[in-house]
C-alpha cells in the first residue's frame, strides 16, 4: 500500500462507541413464518466436544506499547462489546501471549480493525503471538500513535478504537479478560457518513469463524437493528 494511502485523514469520535465496527450481527427481515415455510426440520447431533461455534466474530489486531527489550506488540485477541453508552469493550487474552504482560503493565491499548486485504499480516501476527519479535517488521504494517491513549496503532487499519483498562478478570484455565473504556475512536474518512454512522459497505471487513477456523467477509445486508419496531436510528 502506498504511503499516501496509509496516511488517509481520520475522523475522530471521543468517548463515543464505534463498536458497531466490531460487530457482524445480522437481523432477519420480513415475515419469519414465510422465511421458514416449507423447510423441513433438520435432525441435530451433539458434537464430540463442546465448541463455541459462532458465525464470524471480529478480526481484531490489538497494539500495545513494549517494555524494555520487548518491542511494541501486535496480537490477535477475542473481542466483544460490553456497553455502547458508556462505550466499553472486552478482550480475552491467552496467558501465553506476549501482549498479556504488556496490557497489565500499561493498561492501555488500541483495537485496530483490519480489512480483508490484511488477512495475511493478520495471520502472521496471530501465529507469532507467543514470540518476542518486532511484529511491525514481521508483518510489514505501519506503526502510528494513538490520539488519547499511550499506545501504538496500525495505520493501514480503517478503524482505531483506543482503550483504557478499568477491570481485569482472571479466567481459568488459561485466559485473562480485560474490560476497557473506549477513550477515542478514529476512522478513515470514507468509513462513516456525516452522522458518524458506520458505512459497512465502504470497507471489506472480515471475521473469524469459530468452528472452522476460516476468514469471511461481511456479505450482504439483510436487515437492521430495530426493524421489528420500525426504528431505523439505532447504531449502538
Amino acid at each position: 500500500m502506498a504511503k499516501e494511502e496509509q496516511k488517509q485523514t481520520r475522523r475522530v469520535f471521543l468517548k463515543q462507541s464505534a463498536i458497531m465496527a466490531l460487530m457482524g450481527g445480522y437481523a432477519i427481515t420480513g415475515n419469519s413464518a414465510m422465511l421458514f415455510a416449507g423447510k423441513e426440520s433438520k435432525k441435530r447431533k451433539t458434537l464430540s466436544e463442546p465448541s463455541p461455534m459462532l458465525p464470524p466474530v471480529p478480526a481484531i489486531l490489538l497494539t500495545v506499547n513494549g517494555n524494555g527489550d520487548i518491542k511494541d506488540e501486535i496480537t490477535v485477541v477475542w473481542t466483544f462489546v460490553v456497553n455502547s453508552k458508556p462505550a466499553q469493550i472486552g478482550i480475552s487474552v491467552h496467558d501465553e501471549h506476549i501482549a498479556l504482560g504488556l496490557i497489565k503493565t500499561h493498561g492501555q491499548f488500541v483495537l485496530n480493525v483490519p480489512t480483508a486485504e490484511m488477512a495475511q499480516p493478520f495471520d502472521v501476527a496471530d501465529m507469532n503471538s507467543k514470540k518476542i519479535i518486532d511484529k511491525y517488521s514481521l508483518t510489514g504494517l505501519t506503526r502510528g500513535r494513538a490520539l488519547k491513549v499511550d499506545a501504538p496503532t496500525i495505520e493501514e487499519a480503517p478503524i482505531h478504537v483506543e482503550c483504557k483498562v478499568f477491570n481485569t478478570i482472571k479466567l481459568p484455565p488459561v485466559r485473562t479478560i480485560f474490560l476497557a473504556s473506549v477513550e477515542a475512536t478514529t476512522v478513515q474518512e470514507h468509513v462513516c457518513d456525516k452522522d458518524e454512522r458506520l458505512i459497512v459497505s465502504s470497507v471489506p471487513f472480515f471475521g473469524m469463524t469459530v468452528g472452522s477456523g476460516e476468514f469471511y467477509t461481511m456479505g450482504k445486508r439483510v436487515g437492521h437493528i430495530g426493524q421489528s419496531v420500525g426504528n431505523e436510528g439505532i447504531k449502538y
